[in-house]
């Protein structure tokens, strides 16, 4: 019955223009990401040509203010972006289930106190506090994904628990505590696979944000310098004052063109999702 509901699932997935357009977005980009080494002309922090290069047979997108392929960067950047994206929308989501599942199941003072602390992240001042972690815990890799993750996990737990609330309500989750089933088993065999597809268009909106966050971080500065990813390359052409020439038409347009089509590819696919999700929203054909 499971495989059926899924097949389900990818059948309307694949039958939206926008959702096989994500699909393909992000499948091209995490191609890039795969084969990076094998299709980038050059070593990224090698420094192959004369400074600030324009474009040529050569260098593709011309050179930066050292003189390193800025499309051998490109391509390597989406290996960073992309896995920090997914990694910190897996554990952002990951604290949402479990912090919605246990408020929307136990209800009472539980709920109570896991929504007040859901609201407090949530009222807080984006910005300030994003830029606030991130100076403080120091620009590294693992560390970005933790401040993007800290900030994020709130918003999905209060979708999930709302989904919670609803599916304990359902009759065969009160069968199952009335005849005294362990509370562990209700959770993962009753009230997880109703979650999943929820945390899963959550998911899919958490990446997008995350590779948002992580490049406005690292175009602050605040980003791992040791790494290459689309936000680090937006930062040091802004501090060589790429924006002041002509070289922000090969330095700082072809990052900013990626990270839009990589969001737009992940929003048309949590598009779809959304009408996998609500069957109202569904086109007849």
């Amino acid at each position: 019955m499971g495989k059926q509901k899924w097949g389900r699932y990818w059948k309307v997935l694949t039958s939206s223009n926008l959702g096989m357009f994500g699909l393909s977005l992000l499948a091209i980009f995490l191609l890039i990401a795969l084969l990076a080494p094998v299709i980038a002309p050059f070593d990224p922090t090698d420094r192959v040509g004369t400074p600030f290069s324009k474009p040529s047979a050569q260098f593709l997108l011309g050179t930066n203010d050292v003189g390193q392929d800025i499309l051998s960067e490109l391509l390597y950047g989406t290996r960073v972006s992309l896995l920090i994206g997914v990694i910190a929308a897996f554990i952002s989501i990951l604290l949402g289930c479990l912090v919605g599942i246990i408020a929307g199941y136990y209800g009472g003072k539980v709920e109570a106190l896991l929504m007040r602390l859901v609201d407090l992240v949530l009222v807080i001042p984006f910005l300030p506090l994003m830029i606030l972690l991130a100076a403080f815990i120091g620009p590294s890799f693992w560390n970005i994904i933790l401040v993007i993750s800290l900030i994020s996990w709130a918003s999905p737990a209060r979708v999930i628990r709302s989904q919670v609330l609803t599916l304990k309500t359902k009759g065969y989750v009160e069968a199952a505590r009335s005849i005294g089933t362990d509370i562990k088993v209700i959770l993962v065999r009753h009230i997880l696979p109703g979650v999943i597809p929820i945390a899963l268009s959550q998911f899919v909106l958490a990446a997008s944000h995350s590779i948002l966050i992580e490049a406005s971080l690292s175009f602050l500065g605040l980003g791992d310098p040791f790494t290459k990813s689309w936000g680090t390359i937006l930062y040091y052409a802004q501090a060589r004052g790429a924006f002041l020439t002509d070289a922000w038409i090969w330095w700082v347009l072809p990052p900013g063109l990626l990270i839009t089509t990589l969001v737009i590819g992940f929003a048309f696919t949590g598009y779809s999702l959304e009408e996998i999700l609500n069957p109202r929203l569904r086109k007849e054909h």
